[in-house]
C-alpha cells in the first residue's frame, strides 16, 4: 500500500478530516462534530473506524493538523481558541503520544492557505495572501513559498487590520477591525444596524417576515435591488479591499485568494473587492496582484495538512528555507 497521511481541520462547529497520498489527493474524506474541551479520543476514536491499528503503525506517515487560534507550529502549542476552551494546549504532543506518529500543527488558515498554494488557486505562486471570510476572517500569508508565521505565530491576521476607527467592537479588545465588517458575522451586524435605524425600510420588512437574516440573504437583496443591502455590500468590499491592500504593500503577492462561506458571492463581490483594492493599493502592486476565489473549499485545510507532512519527506515539495517554521 502506499504511504498515507491523515489530515485534520479543526473547526468550532465541526473536524474535517481525511487520508491523502503524498501527492495531495483525498482517498478518504468525513466529518464529526467538534467537542469543546481538552481531549482528543472523539479523533482517535473517528480515525480509527476509518484506518486500522495497522495500518496507521505501518502505512501513514503522519499527521497534519490545522487549529484555529494562534499555534506555535514547532511546539504543537495552541495559546488559545477561545470557541474550543483552549489556551496553552499541547495539541500536537496529545496526538503524536495517541497515534505514534510524526504530528504537524498550524493554523487553520496557514494549512488552507498551503491547500489552496499546492492544489488550488494559488498555482504555487511564491508570494500569496488567503483570506477566508466565515463567520470571523481567517488568513495566511505565503512569502516566498513560506508560510510567515511571526515570533509567536501571529504574523497575517488580517482580520485584524484596523480599517475603520469608528466601527464596531471587535473581540480583540480594539474597534474597527476587519473582521467586525467583512465576515458573514459582521454583513449581519451591519444590516441589523440598518433596521435599528429605519424600522420602515425594506430590508426591516424582509427580516420581520423571514424571522432571521443571514450574509446570503444580503446578498441576494443586493442583486435584487435593495438600497441597504447595495450599500452594506459596497462597505464590506471597500474595507476588504482596503485591508488587502494594506497587506499587499507588505509581501507584494502575485495572487490574493478569497475562500470562506460570503466568498460564494462571487463575482459580487470579488469585482467590487477588486475595484476598492486597486483605489487603495501602491500602483506597482495593484499591477500585478490578482484576486480569485478560492478553488477547494472545505478541503483545503486538509490539503494543507498533508503538504505539510509530505514536504517534510520530499523536499522537492518545499521550498528550502521550508514552508513550516
Amino acid at each position: 500500500m502506499d504511504k498515507q497521511i491523515i489530515g485534520i481541520d479543526i473547526g468550532g462547529t465541526n473536524i474535517k478530516l481525511g487520508l491523502l497520498n503524498v501527492k495531495g489527493d483525498i482517498l478518504n474524506r468525513w466529518e464529526i462534530p467538534t467537542v469543546r474541551g481538552k481531549e482528543i479520543k472523539h479523533i482517535w476514536e473517528s480515525v480509527l473506524s476509518k484506518v486500522s491499528k495497522n495500518d496507521i503503525e505501518n502505512n501513514i506517515l503522519g499527521i497534519g493538523v490545522g487549529a484555529p487560534g494562534f499555534v506555535d507550529g514547532d511546539s504543537g502549542i495552541v495559546f488559545e481558541a477561545v470557541n474550543l476552551g483552549w489556551k496553552n494546549f499541547e495539541l500536537g504532543k496529545l496526538l503524536s503520544t495517541k497515534f505514534s506518529l510524526p504530528v504537524v500543527v498550524e493554523n487553520d488558515a496557514n494549512l488552507a492557505a498551503l491547500g489552496e498554494y499546492w492544489k488550488g488557486a494559488g498555482d504555487r505562486v511564491e508570494n500569496l495572501i488567503f483570506i477566508t471570510l466565515g463567520t470571523g476572517v481567517g488568513s495566511g500569508i505565503i512569502a516566498n513559498g513560506s508560510i510567515l508565521n511571526g515570533e509567536n505565530g501571529t504574523a497575517g491576521e488580517i482580520g485584524h487590520i484596523i480599517v475603520d476607527p469608528n466601527g464596531y467592537p471587535c473581540n480583540c479588545g480594539r474597534v474597527g477591525c476587519l473582521d467586525t465588517i467583512s465576515s458573514a458575522t459582521g454583513i449581519v451586524r451591519q444590516a441589523k444596524e440598518k433596521v435599528k435605524e429605519n424600522p420602515s425600510c425594506s430590508l426591516a420588512h424582509y427580516l420581520n417576515t423571514r424571522g432571521s437574516i443571514d450574509a446570503k440573504d444580503i446578498f441576494t437583496q443586493a442583486r435584487n435591488g435593495d438600497p441597504d443591502c447595495i450599500d452594506i455590500l459596497e462597505y464590506t468590499a471597500e474595507m476588504l479591499g482596503k485591508a488587502l491592500a494594506n497587506a499587499a504593500a507588505i509581501i507584494n503577492p502575485s495572487k490574493i485568494i478569497i475562500g470562506g462561506g460570503v466568498s460564494q458571492a462571487g463575482e459580487q463581490l470579488l469585482n467590487l473587492t477588486k475595484k476598492y483594492f486597486i483605489q487603495y493599493s501602491l500602483g506597482r502592486i495593484g499591477e500585478v496582484t490578482n484576486i480569485e476565489i478560492a478553488k477547494l473549499g472545505n478541503n483545503a485545510g486538509i490539503i494543507g495538512a498533508a503538504y505539510l507532512v509530505a514536504g517534510q519527506r520530499d523536499r522537492s515539495l518545499v521550498p528550502q528555507d521550508s514552508c513550516h517554521k
